[in-house]
């Protein structure tokens, strides 16, 4: 769980410190980005997108689809959205430590806002993509696009139930040989 959600905030290969479960962690996330980028419903969730976005069409896809997953959470777990969050800022909080500097300082605000909860309503999708816009100064104009999340909602969703599926496939395999690895070394 750690080495998935600080993935984004560790450089190269300077991870090795780490513990082999949050390096595996490290190494799925990135595995997970790989497929998703190169994935064709990605890729036409990605041209319905409004042209203006330019690089930043990813990006913005994946967070249209943790909305969708926040969304339908019920659909994928057992455990409640409320319940699952609660965990993961709880234990953030227990390994602060181990954290890199942005994701501390994205820390609190992603607790103070509630972002993985509220990403399953377009408010906080909203919030998530100003806050975007103001970290990339306005680069790629990501607050619009939640324009793009209202008008195009059920195309969206329903490449992302496509999607999500070849995921949990991908990612449960991918999770095996990442263990695999683990224990050969």
């Amino acid at each position: 769980m750690i080495g998935n959600f600080i993935a984004d905030h560790i450089k190269g290969n300077q991870f090795t410190h780490l513990s082999s479960e949050i390096q595996q962690g490290i190494k799925l996330h990135r595995e997970i980005d790989t497929f998703t980028d190169a994935h064709k419903i990605t890729r036409i969730s990605k041209r319905r997108l409004h042209k203006r976005y330019g690089l930043f069409a990813g990006i913005i896809i994946d967070i249209f689809y943790d909305h969708y997953l926040a969304k339908n959470w019920s659909n994928y777990s057992a455990m409640p959205l409320d319940i699952y969050v609660n965990s993961v800022y709880q234990l953030l909080d227990h390994q602060k430590e181990i954290l890199p500097e942005k994701t501390l300082q994205l820390m609190p605000y992603m607790i103070q806002y509630n972002w993985l909860y509220n990403y399953q309503y377009k408010e906080g999708i909203k919030s998530v993509l100003n806050g975007m816009n103001r970290r990339t100064n306005n680069k790629g104009q990501i607050d619009l696009a939640i324009e793009d999340l209202y008008q195009l909602d059920e195309d969206f969703e329903k490449d992302f139930q496509l999607f999500f599926e070849d995921l949990r496939i991908f990612s449960h395999q991918k999770i095996k040989q990442l263990q695999q690895q683990n224990t050969q070394t």
